[in-house]
């Protein structure tokens, strides 16, 4: 996994907590019906990033401003009145359980300080009340996320923080929005697939439009995308850990430090009821077991 970088450290921490239900894995590239004689229209690749108008605007009517309160609703306009970058990212498909995959969307500390005891980022998310994290990265952002709304297949997420590393001259500071949408299937076998999709809105003041749009855009854009993806990935194989060894998960539970102990308990309990409700665990020792647990083993002890 590749460390995040700059403001792509807010995009992640503000969006992680970040699909439409596109139903089946294997359905997501159905063509739609042709008429005779009719040319049939693009459709966009779920699998692309897309910047496009009508990505953004389907971006806008997913946002539950019904069930914001007057605050939320503030901020949410704030950012879309001047959003100066938008990204809908690319659509990830995982085999996870439910559970364990809104528990981690919901609590990003925990999945940021399995990365920190894993040494594999150096990203610090800390909660500050309720719902609202702070974010400080190595490479130059700080700032806060909260969670403006969440339910198991919306979650909207806002932050707000300031960058001074090399990739601008002087400090700039900027607001985000990220709308996760999250869709889940289960199949015949009684494995879980789970569909997220990331949107996400980025005003960042005082900077050209031009250097937006053809030098800040594009950077950001491919780092995002590819933590998003990643990010997604390792819930996919810490759930396939829990699946065929489910201590190692409990141990590395054990180790996490900077969250509330409650969540340290809760995750340890996933791992177990994963472990004995996955449709695999009685062949769980003929599956092969997933690269984390080699990872999880060796996790610096407190």
């Amino acid at each position: 996994m590749s460390r995040t970088a700059g403001w792509s450290g807010v995009v992640l921490a503000a969006a992680w907590a970040a699909v439409v239900l596109l139903g089946r894995p294997d359905t997501l590239r159905a063509a739609a019906p042709k008429l005779p004689f009719q040319r049939a229209e693009a459709r966009p690749d779920p699998f692309q990033p897309d910047t496009s108008a009508a990505a953004r605007q389907s971006a806008i009517q997913s946002i539950p401003f019904e069930r914001l309160d007057a605050d939320a609703r503030a901020k949410v306009r704030a950012v879309l009145s001047d959003a100066s970058l938008f990204r809908r990212m690319p659509v990830k498909v995982v085999d996870c359980d439910p559970d364990l995959y809104l528990f981690l969307v919901q609590h990003p500390d925990v999945v940021v300080n399995i990365w920190e005891v894993l040494r594999i980022s150096q990203l610090q998310l800390k909660q500050i009340e309720g719902r609202r994290y702070q974010v400080i990265e190595p490479a130059g952002t700080e700032g806060t996320v909260e969670f403006l709304y969440d339910s198991h297949d919306t979650h909207l997420i806002y932050g707000e923080g300031n960058y001074d590393g090399p990739m601008f001259v002087r400090p700039v500071r900027g607001k985000t929005l990220a709308v996760l949408k999250t869709g889940y299937v289960r199949e015949p076998n009684g494995r879980y697939y789970i569909t997220s999709r990331l949107d996400v809105f980025l005003s960042i003041d005082h900077l050209p439009a031009e250097l937006l749009s053809k030098a800040v855009h594009p950077l950001l854009g491919k780092v995002a995308d590819m933590n998003f993806l990643q990010s997604l990935a390792f819930v996919g194989s810490l759930s396939r850990t829990a699946e065929v060894k489910h201590q190692s998960v409990q141990r590395l539970a054990a180790h996490l430090n900077n969250v509330d102990p409650a969540l340290r308990g809760r995750l340890a309990e996933l791992a177990e009821e994963i472990a004995r409700e996955s449709p695999d665990a009685k062949d769980a020792a003929k599956n092969e077991v997933p690269e984390m647990v080699g990872r999880l083993d060796t996790a610096p002890r407190n």
